[in-house]
């Protein structure tokens, strides 16, 4: 699958705002669109732009393909209930999202990574996908053979201080974690309003 291998700071210059599943930095250092002539460039307020951008927010913090992406906003609104809180509890439950939350990687990638290379058990059963949605109390851990690995000593002792969103709950003894309850909106790392996304997209689903 094509993955955004570019600088990602360029993306998050784009948006306006700090993208913390796609970088470790805590602010931008030029709040200015990427670009030679960024600074001087500014595009006329819109409707669909402000859609576009939160769309787009979304998308990147989560490192998911457009076709994907509209795949899940579809899945949203053919459940019950409110299809922007819906959407923002399915991305959340994402196997690679819950490992970085619970601050076993730095970024989502490299939580994916993780996941891709078999280091993950969920229930007890390994899994390599990284879309896997974890159902509430299924605990999420790292595999027994790879808890000696440097990289995960290391990942586990930086993410002793980690700040864990409310809806995880996590043993650093085991290193393992659960999702508790439902995500909502209010876990979301970074401002984004979900009802804009699901406009963006009302006339193509």
């Amino acid at each position: 699958m094509a993955r955004y291998r570019g600088p990602r700071l360029a993306k998050c210059r784009r948006v306006g705002v700090v993208l913390p599943g796609l970088t470790t930095v805590a602010t931008l250092d030029r709040a200015t669109p990427p670009g030679q002539h960024g600074a001087r460039r500014k595009g006329k307020s819109s409707d669909f732009r402000d859609r576009l951008l939160e769309k787009q927010k979304m998308r990147w913090h989560f490192g998911i393909l457009e076709k994907q992406f509209r795949r899940y906003v579809t899945e949203a609104s053919r459940r019950k209930g409110p299809t922007g809180r819906i959407l923002v509890s399915m991305l959340e439950s994402r196997l690679d999202n819950v490992i970085w939350r619970l601050g076993l990687a730095a970024t989502i990638p490299a939580a994916r990574q993780l996941v891709v290379h078999g280091h993950i058990t969920v229930d007890g059963k390994r899994v390599d996908r990284p879309s896997f949605n974890v159902k509430p109390g299924a605990p999420v851990s790292v595999h027994e053979k790879s808890r000696a690995k440097p990289f995960i000593v290391a990942a586990l002792e930086m993410g002793a201080t980690r700040i864990r969103p409310g809806y995880l709950d996590f043993d650093p003894a085991t290193a393992t974690g659960k999702i508790v309850t439902e995500p909502q909106r209010e876990d979301l790392p970074f401002d984004c309003d979900p009802q804009k996304i699901v406009e963006f997209y009302s006339q193509k689903i």
